[in-house]
């Protein structure tokens, strides 16, 4: 069983590799040359083709992870499909390879895909996507979300606090921003506009070049406004550097733990969450569809290929796997706009997928 296990892992593991390298090269060279429009538009900052080239390369590993289930299932597919058609698999059958010890030699593999896919999701892709944003914002000027900026809500003892920051700079500092202070009659009591905001290490933001505005009821029929301009203005709060980057930077390029966190302080300063609720379970669930991938790919053993056939069944598989990413990504929208259950929008494209895994598994190989 380990020669048959050292085959058929050495086989897969290759065809995958090779699937990935040719599908990230295709992202990479796509995406460089959609990138170097921005080279043409911020030329006299500095950013030249290097510059691009280094920021596509840095933005490979957030492609990597949403492919790895989509290059698993073409990988083994065809290495079960070239296995089959050489009857390679039919002597392993013979040999003492029942269709359950095949299904566990796979299960196993598919386990170890699990766990690069989650360390390409969860640590690499999110720590390259922040470089590159950083990398861009340092030859552009700045990281906005839109127009609006990103919007934060805290809730401290007696005040609760709106607050909009309208980009991050390349050094980690904020422009644009804007704190509205509310009492708990939800009346607004003070607008704190600085130009510039930087994070301290007591729990703190310091803004420079502030204007400072405070509404003060004088009585029931007036408010008085009073305007001050301060060149500094130091503002308590425990909103980190995390949960700004993760309210301008896209959900999905999230670590786990720092989803679980926002999601934490979304839910105390009674924000919606779902949003980012969905994305966390995805992130939980979508590294498992490897399993169900080379389950799927399974019954490719044992089907009769005539000679030129296994270019079909690649492509079916092909088909089958950008098929899973879309039917992926528009439950995850169709799951947000109805309200769905967050963990059953995240884990149903893999239930579905599970299912017709299971019942090929059954009717191809058990059955048959």
């Amino acid at each position: 069983m380990k020669t048959v296990r050292r085959l058929l892992y050495g086989e897969v593991v290759l065809a995958v590799v090779l699937v990935t390298l040719g599908f990230v090269s295709l992202f990479y060279f796509f995406d460089f040359v959609e990138e170097l429009q921005a080279v043409g538009k911020h030329r006299d900052t500095g950013y030249s083709v290097a510059q691009a080239l280094l920021y596509v390369a840095l933005t490979l590993p957030s492609h990597l992870y949403e492919l790895l289930p989509i290059t698993v299932l073409i990988g083994t597919i065809f290495v079960m499909a070239r296995l089959a058609q050489s009857s390679e698999f039919t002597i392993l059958r013979t040999s003492g390879l029942g269709p359950w010890r095949a299904l566990r030699a796979l299960l196993v593999l598919g386990l170890g895909f699990v766990v690069f896919t989650f360390a390409v999701g969860d640590y690499v892709a999110p720590m390259a996507d922040k470089s590159a944003q950083l990398l861009k914002s340092r030859y552009q000027g700045k990281v906005t979300v839109g127009k609006t900026g990103a919007w934060l809500k805290e809730r401290q003892a007696y005040s609760h606090y709106a607050v909009n920051v309208g980009a991050l700079a390349p050094d980690a500092s904020m422009r644009e921003v804007r704190i509205f202070e509310f009492d708990n009659q939800g009346f607004l009591v003070s607008m704190t506009e600085g130009q510039t905001a930087k994070f301290n290490k007591d729990d703190s933001w310091l803004l420079e070049v502030v204007d400072h505005t405070e509404f003060i009821s004088a009585d029931a029929n007036a408010t008085r406004v009073d305007r001050t301009a301060v060149a500094t203005f130091r503002w308590p709060t425990q909103i980190s550097a995390e949960m700004v980057a993760t309210a301008v930077l896209r959900p999905e390029r999230m670590g786990t733990i720092d989803l679980f966190q926002y999601i934490r302080h979304l839910n105390a300063n009674g924000q919606t969450a779902q949003k980012y609720e969905i994305q966390f379970w995805k992130k939980v669930f979508y590294p498992l569809s490897c399993l169900v991938m080379v389950v799927l790919a399974l019954p490719f053993a044992y089907l009769h290929f005539r000679s030129g056939s296994i270019a079909t069944y690649v492509f079916g598989g092909v088909m089958a796997g950008i098929s899973f990413v879309l039917l992926n990504n528009v439950l995850g929208d169709l799951g947000a706009l109805q309200g769905w259950q967050p963990w059953l929008t995240a884990a149903l494209p893999g239930l579905i997928y599970s299912l017709i895994s299971l019942t090929a598994f059954t009717w191809l190989v058990i059955r048959r």
